[in-house]
């Protein structure tokens, strides 16, 4: 192997990860790169154009490198790099979604991490808050410039999430509290950026009647953002074929259980009775779905280790998860997530920074039987089957594992694969449910039916998700279609089906990687436990997460598995 050729790579490769950060000072922060941290990114037309002309530049020397004599691991993240910048080129170029898209201007990705994480200097995280709550209202002129034939949802949306902005910056006396000679260039700093977004969101409420973008894709469109957010080789058609003969396979399956549950032959509606009656067993409501959330991830850590079934870092142990209401900001997309220290986060004295698992209780001017309604979605049971997908041992773990993963370039740390994140956490789903059902152990088959049957409901789920993906953006599905398909096969609550009509309006192609990723995910553990004879279940998801977040083909390549197998 030729020395040159693979360090003329790597250095390459770290040029072009600086160029992109250096555009886009919040997706740095987000990694924990805080170089850039007194900055926001430009989203004027010149700003755009300007890094599109980067991207084509980085795309230009990537193409310009001679692969045949790079090993496995520097192959694959050339090829993850060089789909990145020609992800976000396309993207800027022909989906222009900084003058559709009213979300991507609002500046809480930016603020958020300086507010509430403490691995930088206080002195400079104060510089840079400052410096980025300055740089607010001439963000949201630009925004009121360029934006143009919005989709109504979007519009919606930010404007809600604008105002949440406003609530979060009252976070900022807190900060003030560390360097008494800052705190007023901070807190006027503060009092403006929050002056500019009580009037942007004024403004974007007076644009909603007027908002009549479509939020569809169509069909070219969304066929290019789907290669690109799934990186394999499934086609809108084929997804949309393959998902829908999944769905009836999941809802016979369901159905099962629930014969089993009931003690009766199946019938119609059972279904839907029996995940009524679990939901009626274990109630939730704003003043416990906290605790609730803590004592699952409690109990699927001690499964996870009495089992054996990965190992859990000792970083996770030692910093742990700190379960925390989802800011205002971030409401209004998901009902919880996972959000950790970045990978590109300097360690200081005091040890990585813990992850953070966000969960939204309801707002408080729901009507008490949305509320209700709510809650029968994410009953205790199904919130036992969310705290494994988004902490224990789906996102919380999963990412904790990718973090330790040192390459030869950055590239694996700063990019990861949609498809395998997710996928790895609707993998997580079926086998705690499939352990807790078929073990020994009688203490931990305590509800195995009622949490097979929350996992199931969510495999419906993440199977009807990819069929709306398709449908809605490609395929002009209506919201009554997209409502039955949710409550009469998804036996989703009409608030949940709601909220996934929107986020389906405003997530184009990100739905998809949750069914496609489980699909993949789970064919790689398959092999992977085939080629090896003998392997513990803890060795073999070790192996598996032990490469970064890499798109799901590229790990058979790390892995050494062929595509065939």
């Amino acid at each position: 192997m030729s020395v040159e050729p693979v360090q003329r790579y790597r250095r390459t490769a770290e040029r072009v990860l600086d160029a992109m950060l250096a555009a886009s000072p919040e997706w740095a922060t987000e990694l924990g790169d805080h170089r850039f941290d007194e900055h926001l990114s430009d989203l004027s037309d010149a700003g755009v154009a300007h890094r599109v002309g980067l991207l084509r530049e980085a795309a230009t020397a990537l193409d310009d490198l001679d692969d045949g004599d790079l090993d496995d691991a520097d192959r694959v993240d050339l090829e993850i790099l060089r789909t990145a910048v020609t992800r976000e080129a396309w993207t800027a170029e022909e989906l222009a979604v900084h003058t559709t898209d009213p979300l991507l201007h609002l500046p809480g990705d930016a603020l958020y991490p300086l507010l509430v994480r403490e691995g930088t200097d206080p002195a400079l995280r104060l510089a840079a808050l400052t410096a980025r709550l300055g740089a607010v209202p001439e963000r949201l002129r630009v925004a009121r410039e360029v934006l143009a034939e919005m989709p109504r949802v979007h519009v919606e949306t930010a404007a809600v999430q604008a105002r949440g902005l406003v609530a979060m910056l009252a976070g900022v006396d807190e900060l003030a509290a560390l360097d008494a000679g800052f705190a007023p260039r901070l807190r006027s700093a503060r009092d403006d950026a929050a002056t500019a977004l009580a009037e942007h969101a004024g403004w974007l409420d007076a644009q909603v009647p007027v908002s009549d973008g479509d939020p569809r894709l169509g069909p070219e469109r969304y066929a290019a953002k789907l290669w690109y957010a799934l990186d394999s080789e499934v086609g809108p058609d084929a997804l949309l074929t393959r998902a829908e003969s999944d769905l009836q396979a999941v809802e016979e399956a369901i159905a099962e259980v629930a014969s089993r549950i009931d003690g009766a032959p199946p019938r119609p509606g059972q279904v839907r009775e029996v995940l009524d009656r679990l939901a009626a067993q274990a109630p939730v409501d704003d003043e416990t779905i906290l605790t609730l959330c803590e004592q699952a991830l409690a109990d699927s850590t001690d499964v996870v280790r009495e089992l054996d079934l990965v190992s859990v870092p000792a970083d996770l142990v030692t910093h742990g998860v700190r379960i925390i209401v989802m800011p205002p900001a971030r409401r209004g997309v998901a009902v919880a997530y996972a959000d950790p220290p970045g990978p590109l986060e300097p360690v200081g004295d005091a040890g990585p920074q813990p992850t953070f698992f966000a969960v939204s209780p309801t707002p408080d001017d729901w009507q008490a039987d949305r509320v209700a309604s709510f809650y029968r979605e994410y009953n205790g049971h199904m919130l036992r089957n969310l705290t494994v997908h988004e902490a224990m041992p789906g996102h919380v773990l999963q990412l904790a594992h990718a973090a330790g993963y040192r390459g030869a370039t950055r590239v694996r740390r700063a990019l990861w694969s949609g498809p395998f994140v997710e996928g790895w956490a609707v993998y997580a789903e079926e086998l705690m449910a499939r352990e807790r059902f078929s073990h020994a152990d009688p203490a931990l088959r305590v509800d195995a039916d009622a949490l097979l049957m929350q996992q199931l409901k969510m495999r419906l789920r993440t199977t009807i998700n990819a069929v709306l993906d398709v449908r809605v953006h490609a395929r002009g599905m209506t919201r009554d279609e997209a409502m039955r398909l949710m409550i009469d096969r998804g036996h989703q609550e009409e608030g949940e089906a709601v909220g996934k009509w929107r986020r389906a309006l405003l997530t184009s192609a990100q739905l998809a990687t949750y069914y496609v990723g489980a699909h993949e995910v789970t064919d790689v553990v398959r092999t992977l436990r085939e080629c090896t004879p003998g392997v513990t279940t803890r060795a073999l998801h070790d192996a598996v997460l032990a490469h970064g977040s890499p798109p799901p083909r590229h790990l058979r390549t790390l892995l050494g598995l062929s595509r065939e197998s």
